[in-house]
């Protein structure tokens, strides 16, 4: 059985986006609404095969919760998936360049998205 996949969002309503295309999807999630709290997950030794992380979240923000990610030796190679609804072509390439595996912006397309994410996956 595959790792469940963490879902950092803040919004209730893109948390529920994209748990309906992870369940779609047939693949195990967790979803927590700010970073601490996927610091805690990830730092408490739970294990997920990916993060999926919005960039605009309150306190401390999509890149901030990357970086703690990739500086941690235990999850430095974890796949992170940023999403965002403040979407601009240099966002999308700041993102890849700073070490996120995927960008999608929001609205998600839920049929793109979907399959976007089995093959990264």
């Amino acid at each position: 059985m595959a790792l469940p996949i963490l879902i950092v969002e803040d919004d209730p309503d893109g948390q529920e986006m994209v748990a309906h295309i992870m369940r779609h999807l047939g693949v195990a999630h967790d979803v927590v609404g700010d970073a601490e709290k996927a610091i805690h997950k990830l730092m408490a030794g739970e294990h997920f095969q990916a993060v999926i992380i919005d960039l605009a979240l309150p306190g401390k923000d999509g890149w901030e919760l990357l970086s703690e990610i990739r500086e941690n030796p235990e999850t430095q190679d974890l796949t992170c998936i940023a999403i965002t609804a403040y979407h601009t072509s240099k966002t999308r390439e700041e993102a890849l360049h700073s070490g996120f595996n995927a960008y999608f912006s929001k609205p998600l397309d839920a049929t793109h998205f979907a399959r976007e994410l089995a093959a990264i996956l």
